[in-house]
């Protein structure tokens, strides 16, 4: 039997499809173990991503805006921006050596992750990335630095979220404003200005491309460090890679491939102009808050003019070490305002910020310290409000104050009484009948006490906080007011000086010209805000007396006068504090030198603190002259005024007397021929003048003055002693007849040359004659009382053609006015039609 047996095939695969099939089983048992695992993770909400905090760093800068004085948050320093402000050059460049396909992924690149798992598997270590720029935001803010599988896998997850809750320009401009350039440094604005002093909109490429190539490592790549060459390197790579996606052309990666990049990071971040700088931060905790001054990227732009500041401080260095040894002053410091606008330009609060000897840190220019005689301008102008004048007389002799204690009629105080005040003057010496002028300008104190009882303590604190002062209540002060007995600071006083340079205008003290936050919002603006606070006419008869060199040489000579510059010195008791604070109408400085300890000086305020003062005007001027003061208004009420509110001391009843004859002047003398004589009565000033309406009637009874019994005695003294020095005028010594030569000669001067119509051609000769008593000895020539010339030798002619004065053509009147040999006037005037 034949049997037709077949075998049963083996139904077998090929070894490479049991190997993938395995690979596909076991790649499904991982991804099934993923997702239970992914399913147990937790992950952060993506939602605290907008949540999170940004840290920007605020700057203090100067007035140009160009000068970082100050970072203030030390650990980050950042300025957020949005992205079309960052231009597109840094973009680029950051796009394409970080993430080149940034713009079409999904927040991961699949070919990169699968990249980097093979990678690590074989490593062992997981520390490849395959980061995408999205997936270093959520590294770098949601996340820990632990570089574990989970950690990696909740940065793929939320990579993809992220995209999905922002825009690939908003993800961007997180990136750039938060990438780390090194140091404190972070953002590339931040890093723009710190390396390149220019906005990140104004990088050229080379620039561009070597912010880009620090941010996988900042430190190692530092321009600064010990790496310059692989940084340098790095940058090319970046420059090839702006080739190759389009975004350079050639001929730019050439030439930025080859330019020299000079970087000007200041990496200390060291602050300048320390004091000031504080003071700033002061201002910015008590309105904004710690936090968002701190944190939320302010830009603040000062009003310090940043090269008037480094001569302030070199001011101040120059002398450090010499009032230390010639005068034990150990410290001083500046502050400078432009009274137009209250703005400080300068503020040196000491010698040196770091000095630890001193305590160098503490600002003495905002610390309370009493002011000296410089306190004595607000007691004169505030008289000079009140109607006392420049002229006006005070005895400097040695005079009680105190109303408990008997009169002095010796020439040096013999009651030492602790209830007694009889303030000396600084030399020791006593000048008798001195002007308000001199007696501010030499800074005599008898005199300025007598004027601060004739004003009012009131009435001088008022002015005083009217200028910005912080003073108390009259119960807190006595006459000793007037030489510095109330405490102020340096920059208050700079600043209440500056109403007198601004002509009693008052631009209060700022520091701030704007403030913005890291999205351009402004916060804070200057806006000027004058106010009328002093009496302008008294303003300017103060800065008249204060500028005037010859009233100040008697005591000080010229080693603090500057042509056109009011300035006074102040010295406290015991040489404990030494100030000078001068103006124009566009600048206000003031010096301060002493101790921090309040320990004595060997010296007061022109010889510690003048030369620093003088110093640092002297060059400010030099680059930025100043205009000179307006000058005070005629008094009209002047020559009615009581003659010692006029400068006459000798007595109360005066009689004019023409200078030619002798005899008596009448309405018709003219004012160059007369002169005052007095009938001699020597009173002191509260004899005359009702010190509650100074310009009224005289006393009728002077004793009711309850300091008239302690001034007059040593002013009769003085009188006694030096009545020979001057002589004695009585009533019989008067004439009791009247000039008259004056208007009565009958004498006239006349024009010849000049005709009703006149050519603006032509030139015109004309001639002034005269016929009068007296000889003519000049004359003054007008058109349109507009002056033109003076006429001094006979004969009196002059010529001129009228075209060469543009404001001729038409009718205009030519006038003469002749002066003889007895100051009489004659005037003769004709008018003339100029025609072409």
């Amino acid at each position: 039997m034949i049997m037709n047996m077949k075998k049963k095939k083996k139904n077998t695969l090929p070894p490479w499809k049991k190997a993938v099939f395995s690979l596909l089983a076991l790649g499904f048992i991982i991804a099934g173990g993923l997702l239970v695992w992914a399913s147990l993770i937790r992950l952060p909400d993506i939602s605290s991503f907008e949540a999170r905090k940004i840290s920007n760093s605020s700057k203090i800068t100067d007035r140009t805006g160009e000068i970082v004085l100050y970072d203030i948050n030390q650990s980050v320093r950042r300025t957020e921006i949005p992205l079309e402000q960052m231009g597109t050059t840094v973009q680029h460049a950051v796009i394409s050596i970080e993430d080149a396909h940034f713009y079409t992924h999904k927040g991961i690149r699949p070919t990169s992750v699968i990249r980097a798992v093979f990678a690590n598997i074989t490593s062992g270590s997981f520390s490849q990335g395959g980061s995408t720029i999205t997936q270093q935001i959520i590294k770098n803010t949601l996340l820990n630095n632990k570089k574990t599988v989970a950690r990696k896998f909740k940065e793929w997850v939320l990579a993809i979220k992220l995209e999905r809750h922002f825009t690939k320009d908003e993800i961007l401009q997180i990136y750039l404003n938060d990438a780390p350039f090194g140091s404190t440094i972070y953002g590339v604005e931040e890093a723009s200005l710190a390396f390149f002093k220019k906005k990140s909109v104004d990088l050229d490429v080379a620039e561009a491309a070597y912010l880009a190539a620090m941010i996988p490592a900042p430190t190692y790549y530092s321009p600064f460090g010990q790496h310059r060459d692989a940084l340098d390197v790095r940058k090319n790579l970046v420059l090839e890679k702006m080739l190759q996606n389009g975004y350079i052309d050639q001929t730019t990666y050439e030439t930025a491939k080859e330019e020299t990049v000079t970087f000007n990071v200041d990496a200390s971040n060291s602050i300048k102009a320390p004091h000031f700088v504080f003071y700033i931060l002061d201002y910015l905790e008590q309105k904004y808050g710690k936090e968002v001054m701190e944190s939320e990227g302010l830009t603040i732009k000062t009003t310090l003019d940043f090269e008037m500041q480094k001569k302030a401080e070199e001011a101040i260095t120059s002398y450090a070490e010499s009032n230390k040894t010639r005068y034990n002053a150990s410290n001083s410091a500046l502050v400078a305002i432009d009274p137009t606008t209250g703005q400080i330009l300068s503020m040196v609060g000491s010698k040196d910020y770091f000095a630890k000897d001193i305590d160098g840190a503490f600002n003495v220019a905002t610390a309370p310290r009493q002011p000296g005689s410089s306190f004595k301008p607000f007691v004169y102008a505030t008289a000079f409000a009140e109607g006392y004048t420049p002229e006006t007389i005070m005895f400097d002799v040695p005079t009680e104050f105190s109303t408990n204690c008997p009169a002095i009629t010796t020439p040096l105080p013999d009651n030492d009484d602790k209830n007694c005040y009889h303030p000396s003057n600084f030399d020791g010496k006593f000048k008798g009948p001195m002007n308000l002028r001199s007696a501010l300008a030499e800074s005599r104190n008898v005199p300025s006490v007598k004027i601060l009882y004739m004003v009012g303590l009131e009435d001088a604190l008022n002015t005083g906080k009217s200028l910005g002062l912080k003073l108390g209540d009259k119960s807190q002060y006595g006459l000793s007011l007037v030489l510095g007995g109330g405490e102020v600071t340096l920059l208050d006083m700079v600043g209440a000086y500056g109403v007198f340079a601004n002509s009693g205008v008052r631009n209060p003290s700022n520091a701030i010209l704007e403030i913005t936050d890291h999205k351009g919002t402004i916060l804070e603006k200057y806006e000027p805000n004058p106010i009328e606070a002093f009496d302008h006419n008294a303003a300017l008869t103060l800065n008249d007396v204060l500028s005037d060199p010859v009233a100040r040489t008697p005591t000080f000579g010229s080693s603090i006068t500057i042509p056109g510059v009011a300035v006074k010195t102040g010295t406290t008791n015991d040489d404990r504090d030494a100030w000078i604070v001068g103006y124009t109408p566009n600048l206000v400085v003031g010096v301060w030198s002493g101790n921090n300890k309040n320990q004595s000086m060997h010296s007061g305020g022109s010889a510690v603190s003048g030369p620093i003062w003088k110093k640092f005007m002297s060059e400010v001027f030099e680059e930025k002259p100043s205009p000179a003061f307006e000058k005070p208004v005629p008094d009209p009420e002047y020559d009615s005024l009581k003659p010692i509110l006029r400068g006459v001391w000798m007595g109360n009843n005066t009689v004019q007397i023409d200078s030619i004859t002798g005899l008596r002047a009448t309405e018709n003398t003219p004012l160059e021929a007369r002169t005052e004589r007095v009938i001699t009565d020597v009173q002191d000033i509260l004899y005359w003048v009702n010190k509650d309406d100074p310009r009224g009637p005289v006393p009728q009874n002077p004793n009711s003055d309850p300091q008239f019994h302690l001034w007059n005695p040593p002013v009769q003294a003085w009188w006694l002693e030096h009545s020979s020095e001057y002589g004695i005028t009585t009533e019989g010594d008067i004439p009791t007849e009247y000039e008259t030569v004056h208007g009565n000669d009958g004498g006239t001067i006349s024009f010849s040359g000049l005709h009703n119509t006149m050519k603006l051609e032509e030139s015109v000769v004309v001639s002034v004659e005269s016929d009068g008593t007296y000889p003519i000895t000049s004359i003054d020539i007008f058109v349109d009382d507009n002056y033109l010339t003076t006429l001094s030798t006979t004969p009196f002619r002059f010529s001129f053609r009228p075209k060469e004065y543009g404001y001729l053509t038409g009718q205009h009147i030519i006038k003469a006015v002749g002066t003889d040999t007895i100051f009489n006037k004659h005037e003769v005037d004709k008018k003339i039609l100029f025609t072409e």
